[in-house]
């Protein structure tokens, strides 16, 4: 007779999203990963495979909350195309610089896992590539309302802002103050121009 399972998954994935977004997927073990989660190894295993199996599901966890949250807010925002990309690219400033640098998970992610897995590289790309479209999107419209100037693909401009915020990212793990980022947004948005 199989046990039922004695903890809330979702819970115990969000939490690992922390350790990980935190430590990385090398510092963390398996045993730093039950005591975070209270759960037992064996629990872990039979729950999610292994750490690469929890680590995946960390990262999709992350995908669909933090970055989807952004998303939607900068569409909630997109009547002013410079306002929306400002906050967007401000609040993941800030969201990377707390708990002391941290960074952004699916940054992380990619500077330390790859190129040698493949899963963490689709995940990656799948969030990047969501960003894009997002931004491309929103600076369709904005070029259509004549808000911004024509003079660049707005696809192109999009994956100008998906490189130039993951660099802030990586810069965030360094330079812990927002406010020594943030004038750098400044310069990005001149693209608009």
């Amino acid at each position: 007779m199989a046990r039922t399972r004695e903890f809330d998954t979702e819970a115990a994935v969000s939490r690992a999203m922390e350790l990980f977004w935190t430590r990385g997927y090398e510092a963390t073990s398996v045993r730093d990963l039950a005591q975070h989660l209270g759960i037992g190894q064996g629990s872990l295993y039979a729950a999610f495979g292994d750490k690469d199996g929890l680590y995946r599901a960390a990262l999709e966890h992350y995908r669909t909350t933090l970055t989807a949250d952004a998303l939607r807010s900068l569409e909630e925002e997109a009547a002013d195309v410079r306002a929306a990309i400002r906050t967007l690219l401000t609040e993941r400033i800030r969201i990377a610089v707390g708990d002391g640098g941290r960074g952004c998970l699916a940054v992380n992610a990619a500077c330390e896992r790859l190129p040698q897995d493949a899963a963490t590289r689709r995940t990656v790309r799948d969030m990047q590539e969501a960003s894009r479209e997002a931004l491309a999107e929103l600076l369709r419209a904005a070029t259509e309302r004549g808000e911004i100037a024509e003079r660049h693909d707005p696809h192109t401009v999009a994956a100008f802002l998906v490189t130039f915020l993951n660099g802030l990212l990586v810069s965030s793990k360094i330079t812990l103050d927002p406010r020594d980022l943030e004038p750098l947004i400044d310069v990005a948005l001149t693209t608009l121009d």
